[in-house]
């Protein structure tokens, strides 16, 4: 499988080398990190290629946030990182069943394990944690408790699309939040 890495500058790497052409073509290449990304190094590459930032809705919203961040800063202590992973879900048993395949995109302690959602933080806070990606994980029939996990590869598409997508749900717009 070719293979496209993000660096921690927002550029993605073709056999070593920067890709300057049309990214459109990486699209299915497996995406690897670099093991210094971050959040924010998801945003550099959408503000490199503006191109992949049109496979979103949402991305438009989130780079407008991203260029009135604050400048890289370091992350909260303790807090851990953002794991980026794929679930296969079978449902419907004894009814019609079916199987269903999503992206997450959590927060994990120190410890890499414990998960939480993403919106008990504010976004500028977000970006410079430390993203990675995770393992495919398989539910059967709801059985949270037994839950199989395998290794995985992404595609830049899933990982583009799959972000902007978790990030949609991240948090209560200022515009929407109540002050007192």
């Amino acid at each position: 499988m070719n293979i496209v890495r993000l660096q921690r500058n927002g550029t993605l790497i073709d056999r070593k080398a920067e890709l300057t052409t049309d990214p459109l073509g990486y699209l299915g290449f497996r995406i690897e990190l670099d093991t210094d990304v971050t959040l924010r190094s998801f945003f550099r590459m959408i503000d490199r290629y503006p191109v992949l930032g049109k496979l979103n809705a949402y991305s438009a919203l989130f780079m407008a946030q991203f260029r009135n961040a604050p400048a890289a800063g370091n992350p909260p202590a303790g807090e851990g990182g953002l794991e980026f992973s794929k679930t296969v879900e079978m449902i419907g048993a004894p009814g019609d069943p079916r199987l269903e395949i999503y992206h997450t995109l959590q927060r994990t302690e120190a410890d890499g394990r414990t998960t939480f959602a993403l919106k008990s933080m504010p976004f500028e806070m977000l970006l410079d944690l430390p993203l990675r990606l995770g393992k495919l994980k398989h539910v059967v029939f709801g059985d949270q408790v037994d839950v199989f996990e395998f290794d995985t590869v992404f595609s830049l598409f899933e990982f583009i699309d799959g972000v902007s997508w978790e990030l949609s749900f991240q948090g209560t717009p200022r515009e929407c939040q109540l002050r007192g």
